[in-house]
C-alpha cells in the first residue's frame, strides 16, 4: 500500500491525440450532444507561461468527466514538437488530481516506478519536478515502469473544468442529451503485463481491485481497479481479436483502448449513432461498441450496467 500522506481526488482527464481539432470538436457537438472549449479560452483573462502554446487542446465537459483532445503537432515547448503526430486519431493516456503530489509522487519512486517532467527530462530528486517557468508540481510516468504515460498534478484552479465548480454534483440524464449518458462505466487499458499495472495504480496509489473476470465483448480477461473517482479495466485480450491488433500498436507498452459510458438506453444509443453515421461493432443485451473508424478513432463503449463491485452502483 501507498505511503500516508497524500489522497487521489479526481481523475484529471483522459487525453485523446488528434488530427484535426476542429474535426472533433464538431463530432462531439454532433454525436455527444456537447460543446467544446479551446484551451485558449482559459487564457483571455490569465495569459499562458511565456511560450507556452495555447492552440493545441480543447476540453469538453460529459458529465464526470472532462475529456481533452490535442493536436500533437501544436503542443511545442521550447521550440521541440513534445508529442509524436498521428496519422489516426487515438486515445493517448490519463492521469490524477492529488492531494499530498510530493508524497505520491515518492511512493511511486519507493515502487521502482520512473517519471518524468513536462519536458521529459528524468525526475530524479526527492521531490517532484515543476511545470516550466512554474512552481507548480506536475510529472508522469515512464511506460516501461508503468505501461501508459500517466499524469500526476496537484488539484488547481482550472477554468475549463466544469467539476471543481462550488457544489457540482454528478447530473441527472437530460432529456437533450442524445445518447443519455449517466456517467463514466470504466476506462479500458489493454496491457500483457498486469503486474505492472496493478504494480502502479494498487500498489503505489492505493486503488483497489473490485473485480476480474471475463470480459466476453472484448474477448479478455480483465481487472477492474476502482481508484478515486473512477473504474479502470485492464484487459489481456485474446490474440485474435480487435483488441488484440490494437493492443500490438504501442507493444510493449500498454494502449489506452477505449472509454465506456452507462447510459439510460441502449436503443436511445443505437438510434443516434445510426443518425449520425456511427456504426455498431457490437451489442448484447446492455452493452453496445461503436465502430471506431467513424468514431474519432475510439470504440466508444455504451452500457446499461456498471461494473460488478462498483462502489457507485449503490450511489
Amino acid at each position: 500500500m501507498p505511503d500516508s500522506g497524500f489522497r487521489m481526488t479526481r481523475l484529471y482527464h483522459p487525453s485523446h491525440h488528434v488530427t484535426d481539432l476542429r474535426e472533433a470538436e464538431d463530432w462531439f457537438e454532433r454525436v455527444f450532444g456537447r460543446r467544446s472549449h479551446p484551451m485558449a479560452e482559459m487564457t483571455k483573462n490569465a495569459p499562458a507561461s511565456k511560450g507556452y502554446p495555447t492552440d493545441y487542446s480543447t476540453f469538453t465537459p460529459i458529465n464526470d468527466v472532462l475529456f481533452d483532445t490535442i493536436d500533437p503537432k501544436r503542443y511545442v515547448l521550447n521550440g521541440i514538437q513534445r508529442y509524436a503526430s498521428v496519422d489516426t486519431p487515438h486515445l493517448k493516456g490519463f492521469g490524477w488530481y492529488v492531494d499530498g503530489i510530493a508524497e505520491a509522487y515518492r511512493s511511486l519512486r519507493n515502487a521502482g516506478v520512473g517519471m518524468v517532467g513536462q519536458l521529459d527530462e528524468p525526475a530524479e530528486g526527492d521531490d517532484p519536478p515543476t511545470a516550466p517557468g512554474s512552481p507548480m508540481p506536475i510529472f508522469f510516468t515512464v511506460p516501461e515502469d508503468a505501461g501508459l504515460r500517466y499524469e500526476f498534478l496537484p488539484q488547481i484552479p482550472f477554468p475549463l473544468d466544469h467539476r471543481l465548480a462550488e457544489g457540482w454534483e454528478l447530473p441527472p440524464v437530460s432529456a437533450d442529451d442524445p445518447l443519455g449518458i449517466v456517467r463514466c462505466s470504466h476506462h479500458t487499458v489493454l496491457t500483457d503485463r498486469l503486474d505492472r499495472a496493478l504494480r502502479v495504480v494498487v500498489d503505489a496509489l492505493g486503488g483497489r481491485v473490485i473485480h476480474q473476470g471475463r470480459n466476453e465483448v472484448l474477448g479478455a480477461d480483465s481487472t477492474y481497479v476502482h481508484l478515486s473517482d473512477a473504474v479502470f479495466e485492464y484487459a489481456v485480450p485474446d490474440a485474435g481479436t480487435a483488441g488484440h491488433t490494437d493492443w500490438a500498436l504501442k507493444a510493449p507498452d500498454d494502449t489506452y483502448h477505449s472509454i465506456t459510458w452507462e447510459v439510460a438506453d441502449l436503443d436511445r444509443v443505437a438510434h443516434h449513432l445510426r443518425a449520425q453515421g456511427v456504426g455498431v461493432r457490437t451489442r448484447t443485451d446492455d452493452t453496445l461498441i461503436a465502430e471506431p473508424e467513424n468514431a474519432l478513432g475510439i470504440p466508444w463503449g455504451f452500457t446499461t450496467r456498471l461494473t460488478p463491485g462498483d462502489p457507485r452502483d449503490a450511489a
